[in-house]
């Protein structure tokens, strides 16, 4: 098995091999063949392939001469001032190599960067034009000053669909020479919720184990599974309290999970189509207004184990009304 992260092994080193973006791939295209690019902001969720597509447009601009000519920043871990005054207003000063006219400056998690410095990079993209331009990385671009905004050309990363997210872990299965079930793979779609980064991680996690099926990888991610969530709700609902307060110790001593975790948990059981748990529609809108309740009161500081109890003895009531006949 290979030794290096297979989210690195696995990522596209071209435009055309990037999925579900078709749009956003399109227009950068259109920038390499013209070789230019105004500032960019990639936004989008987790693991949409935001940072890979930053790179591969850096690959198909310079060719075997990015490395002279991309600045590649983590803007979470420098994201002060100080950063953007000096390393990256020097960088951006200098002149590209090569025929590509200017240099490419990369700020990943730019949403991250303090307001001081977001400021005095408004300033540096407007000076340094000529001889650099700017790629930024956000999930959450609101975090990203107005000014910088108006100053980037915008381009949205959609969630990736299940089937490619699928086909993909399958392809890295069989290069690996990973035995891997259609419930395994199903559980990857479920823990990562459309982050690829993260399916492609569990994926080799879960690999360690041996063959990779639904239960290695909720072992390997530290989640209970959701069938013994749902037995834990339909305990509780059927009046059997001391019965599903045993579960729900059992779940959190047996997996280490936070009653945050675990209310996060039933939050999802209640909302999956896929639920074991069969309930009404307006029952499930009670339920999760009261998740919603207990996990508020448990991040204020609320003893967990009291308040998952209170939860189902609530449900345990919710139960008796609902089965009375």
């Amino acid at each position: 098995m290979s030794e290096i992260l297979w989210t690195e092994k696995y990522r596209p080193r071209k435009l055309d091999e990037i999925i579900d973006q078709e749009e956003v791939v399109a227009r950068l295209k259109q920038f390499v063949r013209e070789r230019n690019i105004p500032h960019l902001l990639f936004a989008g969720p987790p693991g949409t392939g935001k940072t890979t597509a930053a790179l591969c447009l850096a690959y198909e601009l310079y060719g075997d001469r990015w490395r002279d000519n991309v600045l590649e920043l983590n803007a979470s871990d420098e994201r002060g001032i100080q950063t953007i005054r000096a390393r990256v207003k020097e960088y951006a000063r200098t002149v590209a190599l090569g025929e590509v006219p200017f240099k490419l400056i990369i700020l990943d998690e730019a949403d991250n960067m303090t307001s001081d410095a977001q400021q005095a990079l408004r300033r540096i993209m407007e000076l340094y034009t000529a001889t650099a331009r700017f790629c930024l990385i956000a999930n959450y671009p609101s975090k990203i000053i107005e000014p910088i905004q108006s100053r980037c050309a915008f381009f949205r990363f959609q969630p990736l669909k299940k089937e490619h997210v699928i086909e993909r872990l399958r392809y890295i299965a069989q290069q690996e020479g990973v035995e891997v079930t259609e419930d395994g793979l199903e559980a990857i779609w479920e823990v990562s919720e459309g982050d690829m980064r993260r399916a492609i991680n569990t994926l080799q996690a879960a690999a360690a184990l041996g063959r990779v099926d639904a239960d290695a990888v909720y072992r390997v991610v530290g989640r209970a599974k959701p069938k013994e969530v749902a037995e834990m709700l339909a305990l509780a609902l059927k009046g059997n309290f001391l019965e599903a307060r045993r579960k729900l110790r059992e779940l959190m001593i047996n997996y280490g999970l936070s009653g945050v975790d675990i209310i996060k948990q039933v939050h999802r059981e209640i909302m999956s189509p896929r639920s074991a748990l069969k309930i009404p529609e307006d029952v499930k809108v009670e339920l999760a207004d009261l998740a919603g309740e207990i996990e508020f009161r448990m991040v204020e500081g609320a003893d967990d184990e009291i308040q998952l109890s209170a939860f189902l003895a609530k449900l345990a009531l919710i139960g008796r009304r609902l089965y009375k006949g």
